[in-house]
């Protein structure tokens, strides 16, 4: 691919022209409402779930901590991608600057890793709970939950560094059009007018060794689980521990072969059409699909939900009474 020269001073502040789906403009206004409707959606089961996790004390476990912990990043990580694709659509480009660029994808990174290093812990953390029952609260207590916490956000906050310094040595033309709807990796190492083999180099090193290594951690886990569940002699007991891990194997796969074929393979092996096409799996229908995949396969999230419910309309209830007896008080 023949790159643009760079220039030798530049004229102003460098920017980017994120074209987004510019290429279908009759349907702007359909995809516009869609996504609006799943980013709504994304951040109001993602804090429902939260609110739940926290308001009862009963679920104040690692396995609902951890569950809580994603809910929370799938709110940011959505949050960080979304927005900038509904600017584009109402517009003929969402114009963006280099610094601001930087900084979404370095959002993105971070929060991706996160999530990379917190999936690997719930596969851990049901492991534990499956194949050594009595010694869970041991291998896996609240301050060891604690630390794998913070372990996970710090490891995600160091890796976005890293990548992120490298993209900051990459040059670029002053003015930019990228196809894609938000600043990712591919298509920034496209639009650097200098050479990004370090950064596409590094950034292979650093999905092998989040993406693949905790891809390969997960399927093992899941192993010792299956075969710890095809050992359970009730067929009832067979049922909910199937039912409940594979949801979350499921959610792995989907996610880490996402992130496999977009950050593993090089930039130039697959179109920027199949790129948007698999960013918008693991960026928009992964964070969606979280809080129903994990919730409505839980008993316990699912009669905590209930109560937060009719706590809820109880509450609205007693204000609205209150309100009507101001006003006849008034009266």
């Amino acid at each position: 691919m023949t790159r643009a020269a760079c220039p030798e001073n530049h004229t102003g502040a460098i920017e980017f022209l994120l074209l987004g789906f510019q290429l279908l403009p009759s349907l702007k206004a359909v995809l516009f409402l869609i996504f609006l409707s799943i980013y709504i959606l994304t951040v109001a089961g993602n804090v429902l779930v939260t609110i739940t996790v926290i308001s009862y004390a009963r679920l104040q476990s690692p396995m609902y901590i951890f569950l809580c912990n994603l809910s929370c990043l799938e709110i940011c990580y959505t949050s960080s991608v979304l927005p900038t694709l509904l600017g584009g659509l109402l517009t003929n480009g969402l114009s963006i600057s280099l610094p601001g660029c930087l900084m979404q994808f370095f959002s993105f990174c971070w929060l991706a890793t996160s999530e990379c290093f917190l999936i690997t812990a719930m596969a851990y953390d049901r492991y534990v709970a499956i194949c050594h029952p009595l010694h869970y609260r041991t291998l896996m207590g609240l301050r060891v939950c604690f630390r794998l916490t913070v372990g996970i956000w710090a490891s995600g906050l160091s890796g976005a560094l890293i990548t992120i310094f490298l993209l900051c040595q990459l040059q670029f033309p002053d003015h930019n059009e990228m196809d894609a709807f938000f600043c990712d990796l591919t298509p920034l190492m496209k639009a650097a007018c200098s050479d990004p083999s370090m950064v596409e180099m590094e950034a292979f090193v650093f999905c092998f060794l989040v993406v693949s290594l905790q891809f390969l951690l997960i399927v093992t886990s899941y192993v010792y689980i299956i075969s710890a569940i095809l050992k359970i002699p009730s067929s009832s007991g067979r049922h909910k521990a199937f039912s409940t891990c594979s949801a979350h194997l499921a959610v792995g796969i989907t996610y880490f072969g996402m992130l496999t074929i977009m950050y593993m393979l090089p930039a130039r092996g697959h179109t920027l059409n199949l790129n948007k096409a698999f960013s918008l799996l693991y960026t928009v229908g992964t964070p969606m699909l979280n809080p129903i995949v994990y919730t409505l396969r839980n008993r316990e999230i699912r009669g905590a939900m209930e109560n937060v419910f009719s706590q809820t309309l109880e509450s609205l209830t007693n204000i609205r009474a209150m309100a009507l007896i101001g006003v006849y008080c008034k009266d």
